[in-house]
């Protein structure tokens, strides 16, 4: 019998109760379990995932690997982004893929401008899709568009909003290729050819061809590659190199893929059947409009009734200056940049 008078059970154990551990401390050695296993998990996966997209051939990691080593290699500045993971071999592999196709000469004689220079109207389009936004200008007269050149040709080159002041242009867009170091160049020294207002102002030497995109005596956009004794005899008043063509003789270029230039800021020239201008800038690099491939700017100008369609240069170069102002917005961080060569409206 125990004091209290309740006989005790011989063979009766009191067992302790467990001690209850605080919940923040239980919680804290779980997270400190789960975390290691969180991070084994993550690793792997992104393991996986570059590995698929350095090896893989499906879809989609083959697009963007496309998409990656082409948006590199078509910048200045960051093609070692691509060249750290590709050999050159791969890169020119990717890049040989999904170019535009060589569609040849621009036929002249299939595009109308006869009465063009009745309506001298311009009309200014958004443009406005997923990734990117631009703008469209239509010019109804293919006699106001021309070429026009840095003053100090050789030299350094001239922006936008200063050609329209020496010119009287109401709009100007960039132009032709030019010699630009790391994207570090003065502007002033273009590549391929240059004519503006029938005077051969420049012309690559060593070369018997020039890859031209111009307009001729009867105002219709001509493009194609031509010796120089065809470019005169083709009567052609003003011409700058760049490409590819995008469009000619309402044939596509680009079938497949996206054109193997990636995204950037991208400027364009085209023409309609009836004699239209069409001069397309798309703003990329930056928030709200990181840029279009050139499939994109193939189907926009395809959309506005184009029949021949040339890209011309963009990425940092990319500029409309349209009625006194620039209404597109310059990717370069140094504000717009100085160019050789300009496409504008008299």
């Amino acid at each position: 019998m125990g004091s209290t008078g309740i006989p005790k059970s011989s063979n009766s154990t009191m067992q302790p109760r467990p001690e209850k551990k605080p919940f923040a401390v239980y919680h804290y050695k779980h997270k400190k379990r789960l975390f290691p296993r969180l991070m084994a998990w993550s690793f792997s996966i992104f393991l996986l995932l570059f590995l698929g997209f350095l090896y893989c051939p499906l879809q989609p990691f083959e697009t963007l690997r496309n998409f990656w080593v082409e948006s590199a290699m078509t910048s200045m500045s960051h093609q070692y982004l691509a060249e750290w993971l590709f050999s050159d071999a791969e890169i020119q592999k990717i890049l040989d893929s999904d170019q535009a196709k060589d569609l040849g000469n621009s036929d002249p004689t299939l595009i109308n401008t006869r009465g063009t220079n009745k309506n001298n109207s311009t009309e200014l389009i958004d443009i406005n899709q997923n990734g990117f936004t631009g703008y469209l200008l239509k010019v109804s007269n293919p006699g106001r568009v021309r070429v026009a050149a840095t003053r100090y040709l050789g030299k350094m080159g001239e922006r936008a909003e200063d050609i329209a002041a020496v010119t009287g242009a109401v709009a100007v867009i960039n132009g032709g290729a030019f010699n630009d170091p790391q994207g570090n160049g003065s502007g002033g020294h273009p590549q391929g050819i240059l004519i503006s207002r029938g005077r051969l102002l420049y012309k690559d030497s060593g070369v018997s061809t020039y890859d031209i995109i111009g307009m001729n005596q009867r105002n219709v956009l001509v493009l194609g590659r031509y010796t120089l004794a065809n470019i005169k005899r083709m009567g052609i008043r003003d011409a700058v190199t760049f490409g590819p063509f995008l469009v000619v003789n309402g044939k596509p270029a680009i079938t497949h893929g996206d054109g193997a230039w990636g995204i950037a800021p991208r400027t364009a020239i085209g023409q309609t059947k009836d004699g239209t201008i069409l001069m397309l800038v798309i703003d990329g690099r930056q928030i709200g409009s990181l840029g279009a491939t050139l499939k994109d700017v193939q189907d926009i100008m395809l959309k506005y009734g184009a029949y021949n369609v040339a890209n011309l240069d963009g990425g940092a170069s990319t500029v409309l200056y349209y009625h006194g102002q620039i209404v597109n917005h310059p990717s370069s961080p140094y504000g717009e940049r100085h160019a050789p060569s300009f496409f504008i409206v008299k």
